[in-house]
């Protein structure tokens, strides 16, 4: 049985922000080399994955950048209500990165 981990456990910053009035980015910067290859070996983080935990079409995830000299992987894609309009509950984006936090992230080093 493969061990896994949150991902909150394993990264030493999950967060969001605006990208302009009409998008969403999402960081996740990892506390080690070994655990971002590990993720990003085994796909754990996929622009797929983003795309449903986010309620948008995978074609909708307009970046996807896995960045090895900061041990981090960005995503972004629309907002889906324009920051600062009617209807928005977070003008900063700054609250959008919860549904991130209990991916699970296989631990074991066999793929």
């Amino acid at each position: 049985m493969v061990r896994m981990a949150r991902l909150r456990d394993v990264a030493a910053v999950v967060r969001s922000k605006n990208a302009g009035p009409f998008r969403l980015t999402l960081d996740i910067l990892f506390k080690d080399v070994d655990t971002y290859t590990r993720v990003k070996a085994r796909r754990a983080i996929t622009p797929e994955l983003i795309a449903r935990l986010y309620g948008v079409r995978p074609d909708q995830i307009t970046d996807f950048v896995e960045f090895d000299p900061g041990l981090a992987i960005k995503a972004t894609f629309p907002r889906p209500v324009s920051s600062g309009t009617i209807g928005d509950t977070d003008v900063y984006g700054a609250q959008q990165h919860a549904p991130l936090l209990d991916i699970l992230i296989p631990m074991d080093d066999d793929p």
